[in-house]
């Protein structure tokens, strides 16, 4: 009865992974990243106008970033978790409700304390969506193209940071910053819920099963929790030390004599090269493996952050920002690939949004750390030897994986 089942419909034996829909799903996803993505950039920009308005210093308006980043953090957990269970389009739905009504939320906050709050609860946790839960659930949907899918979602999240500072500023000259969050508010709920809802189809049965193109998890002398720890720790040293010049690099032009408008374009030029080096992670993933071009990406990264020292003229400088987002752009999305080589396929979403919220904490303790060295020795330049201690950890951590890893595959062979 079962094989008559299976043959009346020919389609039926064609897996989905890798398939057309699989690209319409990634197409989706990347478009949900991009509009979502407006929750990690656009307090950024508001910040000023809302020091202003409030009447506050620069670190009490510097706590709605905070809020925002820890919400992200957990929100990265609880969705990757209830994705597992119940898969993407209900968390993600509930997820982008928050998100739409927490910017309607902040544009009517009367206070920096409302405003904070607001970004904790509400778009920090709802912008956790579009980027861990959104890759591995992406990850479920590809096998030969696996890196590049990841690789091509997680590049939502720089489009965004593209595209919605370049467009805000125009608005808030014109209409405030309130008219701007507010109109965030209904675009991320008018696009986000209909582009969620495209997405209710199941995650194949084949990538959790070990079935049809899916591939199994591949063998590492490690337990999973022992991995998890180490990945944890790769994800914060990675981050940690590409904090410093995402962070700091306007700051560092000012230092320098050089102005904000400088850094700033900087800052832009080395977004938009990691969304190029994002996508050609991802087809070195997969060709490479997970391990291995996150290794790659660290020790590109590390050299960079090296040329930050010796060089600081103004067009060297452009140069090596270049150099470093072209290094850096691949390494985060790239965990969740080494997530899926190494860990079962049902517990991608919670396994990947724990090392997402390394890299988010690393981000964070990174940036506040490179602050306090600046202020303690008034110069930026124990800031990045800081920095490039933190990225030798990531490569001590990924060169162990890939020890165990050859050891697992020349004992099983």
């Amino acid at each position: 009865m079962a094989a008559t089942l299976h043959t009346s419909s020919p389609a039926s034996e064609v897996s989905p992974i890798d398939g057309p829909y699989a690209w319409l799903r990634l197409i989706i996803s990347l478009m949900l990243g991009t509009i979502g993505g407006v929750g990690m950039w656009a307090v950024v920009v508001v910040l000023p106008s809302v020091q202003a308005e409030f009447g506050v210093d620069r670190a009490s308006a510097s706590l709605p970033y905070t809020a925002a980043m820890v919400g992200f953090a957990v929100g990265n957990i609880v969705i990757g978790r209830a994705i597992d269970r119940m898969g993407y389009w209900v968390p993600a739905l509930v997820s982008a409700l928050a998100l739409g009504t927490g910017f309607l939320l902040a544009s009517l906050a009367q206070s920096n304390l409302q405003f904070s709050l607001v970004h904790g609860l509400f778009i920090g946790t709802g912008t956790a969506c579009i980027f861990g839960p959104l890759i591995a659930d992406i990850s479920h949907w590809f096998q030969r193209r696996r890196g590049v899918a990841v690789a091509i979602a997680a590049a939502g999240n720089y489009l965004a940071g593209v595209i919605w500072p370049a467009l805000m500023p125009m608005a808030m000259a014109a209409q405030g910053w309130r008219f701007v969050y507010a109109g965030i508010g209904v675009i991320c709920l008018v696009t986000m819920v209909p582009l969620i809802l495209a997405l209710r189809r199941p995650a194949p049965r084949e990538a959790f099963a070990g079935l049809g193109n899916a591939r199994r998890a591949q063998p590492i002398s490690l337990s999973p929790r022992a991995l998890q720890v180490l990945l944890v720790i790769a994800g914060l040293g990675c981050c940690v030390a590409m904090s410093m010049p995402q962070v700091h690099l306007v700051a560092y032009c000012m230092d320098l004599g050089y102005g904000v408008a400088r850094g700033s374009e900087m800052l832009a030029m080395m977004m938009a090269a990691g969304i190029v080096s994002r996508i050609a992670s991802g087809f070195i993933a997969d060709r490479i493996g997970g391990v291995r071009t996150v290794l790659l990406g660290s020790v590109l990264q590390c050299f960079a952050l090296m040329l930050y020292i010796p060089f600081d003229g103004l067009a060297s400088l452009y140069v090596v920002s270049l150099v470093f987002g072209l290094s850096q752009g691949g390494i985060v999305p790239s965990y969740a690939v080494v997530v899926r080589e190494y860990m079962p396929a049902s517990e991608a979403g919670q396994r990947v949004g724990i090392v997402i919220t390394a890299t988010i904490l690393g981000m964070a303790i990174g940036g506040w750390m490179s602050g306090w060295i600046y202020d303690l020795t008034g110069s930026y330049a124990a800031a990045f030897l800081n920095g490039i201690a933190w990225n030798l950890l990531n490569v001590l951590v990924m060169v162990t994986l890939l020890w165990k890893s050859r050891r697992a595959v020349a004992l099983t062979a």
